[in-house]
């Protein structure tokens, strides 16, 4: 029996894709934070309003986005797309058959353990928030800059300190992101041990370190995410 036909294995794929989504979001997060860092050492406000400076590369932020945009990261770009489809919809089916077994909408677990947290109960919820202000984001950043170089869709923005600017600018978008963000912890913290649960590692030892480990992940990432919005939304209105 294959893996996608019996429910061991669409665990399994639901774990491997959501272990594959976690390490973009913690290159994702990195990159992004750059841009705080640069607000710190004053290039953020100078490269976003100086097309020389710009254009010589002169910060970490430019330097990071001229990194995603090299000819082996666009490969990768179906790639992510594909992984977050495979797991949305195996989400979606675990959900599913979760609420067929037990006649009650709880996100399918393995043990008690995953019933001991408000995310674990509503990851399907969590989710479909996340999914739907991802479709918010990629018209802010990814239809700006990747879709139109590689696709020649649209209007290409060169500058991204001033997409930043233009995107959390506006306290209603901060407001949408910091929502995304939260959400986005809940889902990490319950999805990270819950992977390494689904392969095996789910003795008593290893489930503590797992759910420590899974928190910080988690922060580190949502943390590294709003350090950006807000440094954007303050350099946008002239705060910093």
């Amino acid at each position: 029996m294959s893996l996608s036909k019996s429910s061991i294995g669409k665990k399994f794929i639901q774990a491997v894709s959501g272990a594959f989504l976690t390490l973009f979001l913690l290159l994702h997060a990195t990159i992004n934070f750059f841009s705080v860092i640069d607000s710190f050492t004053g290039k953020y406000g100078a490269v976003a309003n100086d097309a020389e400076l710009f254009s010589k590369g002169d910060g970490l932020f430019k330097l990071g986005c001229d990194f995603m945009s090299l000819p082996f990261i666009d490969i990768m770009v179906p790639i992510l797309a594909l992984g977050l489809l495979v797991h949305v919809i195996y989400g979606c089916w675990l959900t599913y058959r979760n609420i067929k077994a037990r006649g009650a909408v709880k996100y399918a677990v393995q043990s008690k353990s995953a019933t001991d947290s408000w995310g674990s109960r509503n990851m399907l919820v969590l989710g479909l928030v996340i999914l739907g202000i991802l479709f918010f984001h990629l018209s802010g950043f990814w239809a700006k800059m990747q879709l139109p170089e590689m696709f020649g869709i649209g209007n290409f923005e060169n500058n991204p300190y001033l997409l930043l600017n233009v995107v959390f600018g506006k306290w209603w978008s901060l407001l949408i992101y910091l929502i995304w963000f939260a959400a986005l912890w809940f889902h990490l913290v319950h999805g990270f041990w819950s992977m390494f649960q689904t392969v095996g590692w789910n003795n008593d030892i290893w489930m503590k370190r797992l759910k420590v480990i899974g928190v910080i992940v988690a922060s580190l990432i949502c943390l590294a995410f709003t350090a950006v919005a807000i440094n954007s939304f303050l350099q946008a209105n002239s705060l910093i």
